[in-house]
C-alpha cells in the first residue's frame, strides 16, 4: 500500500484531470506518483462480414502519428456503455450496429490512470447517411480481417484495443462462443 503525503500540481481538462502526488511506499521511501482521472471509454471491432471489419484512420497526438485502429471513445456522463459503443461506431464509420457482443473490459495504463475500456464485437451493420466526425477521424476503411491479422504481426498495428479486441473475438470464435447469429 502507498500512502498518499501531498498533492503537488492537478490539471483540469475538458474530458480528464491528471493529479502529480508524493507518497510514502510500504518501505517508508517517498516517490512522485501521476495519477489520471478518466472517463470509461468504449471500442468495437465492426464485421462487415465474417470476413471484413471498418477500421478507422486517426491523427494520435501523443505519438504524432496517424493510425489505423478501431472505432473507440469516451462514455459522455450518464450513458450507457453499450449506447456509447453503438454511438462511437455510428460517428466514426457511418455505420449502425444491428448487434453487439461485450468482449472484454481492461485498464489500458493502470501504472497512471484509471481508464477502463469495454470492447464490444460488432455485426449486422447498416451504412447511414451520416456525417462523420471529421475532426478525429481521417479515413474509415473496409480490410480483409487476415490483412489486419497481417499489420498486427508486422507492428503497423500496435494500438492496444485493436489488438486485444481482435485477438480475443478470434479465441472466443475458435471456442465456439459466438452467438449462432452473430455474422447472420
Amino acid at each position: 500500500m502507498e500512502e498518499h503525503v501531498k498533492t503537488l500540481g492537478i490539471l483540469h481538462a475538458a474530458h480528464f484531470s491528471a493529479r502529480l502526488d508524493t507518497v510514502r511506499l510500504r518501505t517508508g521511501r517517498a516517490t512522485e506518483r501521476i495519477k489520471v482521472d478518466h472517463p470509461e471509454a468504449a471500442a468495437v471491432v465492426p464485421f462487415l462480414d465474417s470476413e471484413h471489419i471498418i477500421m478507422v484512420r486517426q491523427w494520435r497526438y501523443a505519438i504524432e502519428r496517424e493510425t489505423l485502429e478501431i472505432p473507440a471513445g469516451k462514455v459522455d456522463p450518464g450513458e450507457d456503455v453499450q449506447v456509447c459503443a453503438g454511438r462511437e461506431l455510428e460517428e466514426e464509420t457511418g455505420y449502425h450496429a444491428g448487434r453487439l457482443l461485450q468482449l472484454f473490459s481492461y485498464f489500458p495504463a493502470i501504472g497512471y490512470s484509471n481508464e477502463v475500456i469495454r470492447i464490444y464485437a460488432a455485426s449486422g451493420l447498416t451504412r447511414l447517411e451520416a456525417r462523420l466526425d471529421e475532426d478525429e477521424i481521417s479515413k474509415v476503411e473496409v480490410l480483409p480481417v487476415q490483412r489486419v491479422y497481417d499489420l498486427i504481426f508486422d507492428g503497423v498495428i500496435r494500438d492496444g484495443k485493436t489488438v486485444i479486441g481482435l485477438s480475443l473475438f478470434k479465441a472466443l470464435q475458435a471456442r465456439g462462443g459466438l452467438p449462432a447469429d452473430f455474422f447472420a
